[in-house]
């Protein structure tokens, strides 16, 4: 499973190595310069899950007031379903509760059965659908939330 990934803050050094595995990840990847924006967000955090040869996924999320939300999430393909994103969501929920988020939003794409699997089983439920929001392909985002604090794990011990 994903326990053989360390977990460690990102920063802005990182910026080049979430860039790449948007781009591994996602059809529609951020950009360079959408990431060092949203990490430059008041309330933004990140995490980067690396194993022995580097990283293999990171997650990206922002608390605003006493709400948090979770703004990218991704894992290279060929580590995928392996437990890294739960570990990676799960880290971040954590995070947002310590930062005082009380519930926590996301955006999925309608068809990725797998992240929304993910996701309703760390506790989110659909809150709603934003018609048209993703490209490469055009499609629906499913709109989730998620309250934390009768949901958030401990998380994993960051090492």
């Amino acid at each position: 499973m994903g326990e053989n990934c360390r977990l460690r803050p990102a920063s802005r050094a990182d910026l080049p190595v979430l860039a790449a595995l948007e781009r591994h990840a996602f059809v529609d990847p951020w950009t360079l310069a959408q990431l060092g924006a949203a990490l430059d967000w008041p309330g933004a955090v990140a995490l980067v899950a690396e194993d022995d040869g580097g990283a293999v996924g990171y997650v990206l999320g922002r608390v605003i007031v006493d709400e948090g939300e979770i703004l990218s999430i991704a894992v290279v393909p060929e580590r995928r379903r392996l437990g890294i994103g739960r570990r990676l969501l799960d880290a971040m929920m954590t995070m947002l509760v310590a930062r005082g988020a009380h519930a926590a939003w996301l955006e999925v794409r309608m068809s990725n059965d797998a992240a929304r699997a993910m996701y309703e089983s760390a506790g989110f439920a659909a809150a709603g659908l934003r018609p048209d929001y993703y490209r490469r392909p055009d499609e629906d985002a499913l709109v989730l939330r998620c309250e934390l604090e009768a949901t958030a794990s401990p998380g994993p011990e960051l090492r």
